[in-house]
């Protein structure tokens, strides 16, 4: 027996508004209320990034600080 196995709980995931890097082979993207700027530039390649959404797991920005849009 194997107790040390335990099921995988199922990570509650919604809909957020990222930003995404406009570069062809770049896969940089930050979430919105995780950004400092209106318009932030890609932190790999420093190309210009586009608003877009991507499903991604439920985290809360606890700091304060909101995302500018």
């Amino acid at each position: 027996m194997n107790y040390r196995k335990k099921p995988f709980e199922e990570i509650p995931e919604e809909s957020t508004d990222v930003w995404s890097c406009t570069q062809d082979g770049c896969k940089g993207w930050m979430r919105n209320n995780f950004t400092f700027a209106s318009e932030p530039t890609c932190p790999l390649c420093s190309s210009a990034m586009v608003p877009d959404t991507k499903m991604l797991p439920l985290l809360v920005n606890t700091t304060g600080i909101k995302g500018i849009r």
